[in-house]
């Protein structure tokens, strides 16, 4: 619901092992239409044969968030599923208040490099689309921070802080 959620939060992005349940419809069109790839065809730049990364399993964090909820540290989350951090993010946002996203401060995995070459599709349509490495973005106010990350480290959870709250219209921006 977002209740929690205040200016100044912490965004922490927990990665993502793939395209997840998202972006199938045009990771298809560019890997068999454009590129002409079959799932057989081994891709150096993703270092793997297309069906195999196709069919990666969707990584859980349950293990992860239920210590965090437990702990009562996060404020929001959102599954960064179909719409990308775009769309997804704004939906725990209460009204008067924004996210900035550090492009740039989490590893993109190569699958979705590797798609956006092919296609040469766009930043804006790529964020909107894919989760681009980030599959869970949780909310974490500043002062139970440390928390959130002792209880990430003993699940070995890896995690990025990828953004804060700001004031603004329920809306990402991008920096």
């Amino acid at each position: 619901t977002g209740k929690l959620v205040e200016i100044g939060d912490i965004i922490l992005g927990l990665p993502s092992n793939g395209l997840h349940t998202n972006g199938y419809a045009l990771a298809r069109k560019l890997l068999f239409e454009i590129a002409r790839y079959s799932p057989e065809t081994y891709v150096n730049e993703i270092k793997n044969k297309v069906g195999n990364e196709l069919m990666r399993s969707h990584k859980s964090y349950w293990p992860a968030l239920k210590k965090l909820i437990d702990a009562e540290v996060i404020s929001a989350m959102a599954h960064i599923t179909g719409g990308g951090i775009t769309e997804n993010l704004p939906r725990v946002l209460p009204r008067g208040m924004s996210a900035v996203i550090e492009v740039g401060s989490w590893p993109v995995l190569p699958i979705f490099e590797h798609l956006q070459t092919l296609g040469n599709v766009p930043q804006d349509e790529m964020l909107r689309t894919f989760n681009m490495g980030m599959g869970m973005l949780l909310v974490v106010n500043p002062k139970k921070f440390k928390k959130a990350q002792t209880l990430l480290e003993r699940a070995g959870e890896k995690y990025y802080n990828v953004g804060r709250i700001v004031k603004g219209e329920r809306k990402v921006m991008y920096s």
